[in-house]
């Protein structure tokens, strides 16, 4: 599996993020990128959605969903990180004044407030060592073409080897 790949397989939707933090409520939410830690001090500065509409490069029309959870990454005095509870309160507040679609593809923006804003999804959180982690892989760019013609190989790929194989490999 190739790093473009991998990184499709791991996006995960808000609605499935809350989900998996509702469970550990009361557990420090720590986010990773770019090999470290955020610092206990962060914020979730904005949140928004956005509906999309375009056409990719091989002419064909896109229309997406999609909810930006902004970080701003700082340490600030003896601040811990943040609850996983805390951040789900977060976002139904944020609900409660912008209509968020759970499934809706997740990007989060992260800065530092000195370096530019750099583009991430999330992996799907692991509770380990009484914290929960979310891994944040870098945004990457792609070619949705050739994205969709990729998943319809792993699909007849996955098929043909089943049992269902006469059903889907004609």
């Amino acid at each position: 599996m190739n790093a473009i790949d991998k990184t499709l397989s791991t996006d995960i939707s808000l609605g499935l993020l809350l989900e998996a933090l509702s469970a550990s409520r009361d557990l420090p939410l720590v986010f990773r990128y770019d090999g470290r830690s955020i610092k206990p001090g962060y914020h979730v500065t904005e949140v928004k959605a956005g509906q999309f509409s375009a056409l990719d490069c091989g002419a064909n029309p896109e229309a997406w969903a999609e909810i930006f959870v902004q970080l701003w990454d700082v340490e600030e005095g003896d601040r811990t990180h943040m609850a996983a509870g805390k951040f789900a309160a977060i976002i139904r507040k944020v609900s409660d004044h912008v209509k968020l679609d759970g499934s809706a593809k997740l990007t989060f923006e992260v800065s530092d407030g000195i370096r530019p804003m750099q583009l991430y999804c999330a992996s799907t959180p692991v509770v380990s060592d009484d914290v929960v982690r979310v891994d944040l892989i870098p945004r990457a760019a792609s070619c949705k073409p050739r994205d969709r013609w990729l998943a319809e190989q792993v699909q007849a790929a996955a098929c043909c080897g089943s049992a269902a194989a006469g059903k889907c490999c004609g």
